[in-house]
């Protein structure tokens, strides 16, 4: 199954029917502890919800959240309708995140929807996770993780149980999270830059937030209806607000305390959520953050990195049966990485390796208006993928 090419929904289901999925958790809760332990809540998804690899292809991280979501989308609708078929599911999620979008501009306008449910659910998700938080302006949405993304779970099921609402639920959901996530980064002595930048951003692009800097008890009023998962969603977002230290002091650690009391969660759950957040950190000893910022061209550069770089690792067998193919192509290659090639042979090299692209589907990314301007990246690449005798010269960075 690859998560970035059509029809994966389908594969997916296929693969793990409806049987499989309701009994691998006893409830939405253990769903909610699974995702967890896997990364998605943190924003750093690093496997499935599945003991056994999904494909056989190594999935990046944000195909990795992708099934995720989708995972836990699916098992929310069988836990509520255990008689349900997979396509009235696809159709309903189709119809929730409609419902999500309906009366403002949203990702959903530069989509373009077939008759096909499983192909529209595609792209939706897809561009949800492309899609910056729905209550914040472009320039703090970019800062906020895909640690958020289980707001989506949580409305979905509002969604399956409430007639009306669900764009109302959503605001207050996200607007709780992002006001408490805030005031988790005040509750820091030692603040780094990144972090006033991310209070900076989002305080004065969020319309939603109050003024208040810190834990604004007046606000617990409105949280008694919340239920015990959104609570103890949002005492999770709170841990990973402070913890891009990879600790949390004493003083972040009483707001802590003081947030779980206000919100009447069980007294063991806060050093549970410590506890688990700190295993899966050490585990994987990644950084972890509820917020991220790179300077746009940074970020743009990386991931366009990414996306080359992803490309050719999966079509490595195809390309390299082409490159066999074009000797010209290839002996320049070879030569590119011991000495710098002139303009006539840089040329020659743009030309046959788009000529080449043309032959494989996946890679007419560079067939694309602007597409050349990845080849570089391609160049660059590539090289390491040929036989060492081509390169046995180059020096690693």
């Amino acid at each position: 199954m690859n998560p970035s090419s059509a029809g994966w929904i389908q594969k997916f289901l296929k693969a793990y029917p409806k049987e499989g999925l309701l009994s691998s958790f006893k409830s939405l809760r253990e769903c909610y502890q699974g995702l967890k332990e896997v990364g998605f809540l943190y924003g750093v998804s690093v496997k499935t919800l599945f003991p056994e690899p999904v494909s056989t292809l190594k999935l990046t991280k944000e195909e990795l959240t992708k099934v995720n979501l989708f995972h836990a989308l699916l098992y929310v609708y069988y836990s509520e309708f255990p008689m349900g078929t997979p396509k009235a599911a696809i159709e309903t999620l189709v119809d929730f995140y409609q419902h999500l979008e309906k009366g403002k501009p949203g990702f959903f306008q530069k989509l373009t929807f077939t008759k096909k449910a499983s192909d529209n659910l595609e792209r939706i998700l897809g561009a949800r996770l492309q899609e910056s938080n729905a209550l914040i302006k472009t320039e703090a949405a970019s800062l906020f993780t895909y640690a958020l993304l289980f707001a989506d779970v949580l409305a979905f099921r509002y969604f399956l149980t409430h007639q009306n609402g669900l764009k109302n639920y959503m605001e207050a959901l996200e607007e709780t999270l992002i006001q408490f996530s805030i005031w988790a980064l005040n509750s820091k002595i030692n603040k780094n830059k990144y972090d006033l930048l991310v209070i900076e951003m989002v305080t004065e692009s969020s319309q939603y937030l109050t003024q208040a800097e810190s834990f604004d008890h007046s606000i617990v009023d409105q949280l008694k209806d919340m239920t015990y998962l959104e609570k103890y969603y949002v005492l999770d977002i709170c841990c990973l607000a402070v913890w891009d230290d990879k600790k949390i002091d004493a003083h972040e650690m009483a707001f802590l305390k003081d947030i779980s009391v206000h919100l009447e969660l069980p007294a063991e759950l806060l050093p549970n959520s410590v506890k688990t957040l700190k295993a899966f950190s050490k585990e994987n000893a990644q950084k972890i953050n509820l917020f991220e910022y790179q300077h746009p061209v940074k970020q743009l550069y990386k991931q366009s990195t990414q996306t080359v770089r992803l490309l050719i690792l999966r079509n490595k067998n195809r390309l390299m049966l082409e490159l066999a193919e074009s000797g010209e192509l290839l002996k320049l290659l070879s030569q590119s990485t011991v000495r710098e090639l002139t303009p006539e042979e840089k040329g020659k090299v743009k030309d046959q390796l788009l000529d080449i692209f043309k032959t494989i589907p996946s890679l007419t990314i560079f067939m694309l208006p602007g597409g050349a301007l990845l080849l570089p990246l391609m160049v660059k690449l590539i090289p390491k993928l040929l036989p060492s005798a081509f390169h046995e010269n180059r020096i690693d960075d």
